[in-house]
């Protein structure tokens, strides 16, 4: 985690390689970059949350051959 000291100095940083015009700008895109990603990931968080709960809706299913086939062998 980076401590306000840290974020200050980076920020000094991209202030002065890339001027005061263009620093607002880029925090701009940075922000619109981590919206986008917060949403994708809720996103497929969602997706994987329904997946589960459909498969939780399933029935079982019985025992396949190579169970079967696995049991004889040892027994």
């Amino acid at each position: 985690m980076l401590s306000p000291i840290d974020t200050a100095v980076i920020c000094g940083v991209a202030l002065l390689l890339f001027g005061p015009k263009k620093f607002p700008e880029i925090g701009k895109a940075l922000g619109q970059g981590l919206g986008n990603f917060k949403k994708a990931l809720t996103e497929a968080q969602s997706e994987v949350k329904e997946a589960a709960k459909i498969d939780e809706n399933l029935p079982s299913t019985e025992k396949t051959p190579v169970i079967e086939e696995e049991k004889s062998k040892n027994g």
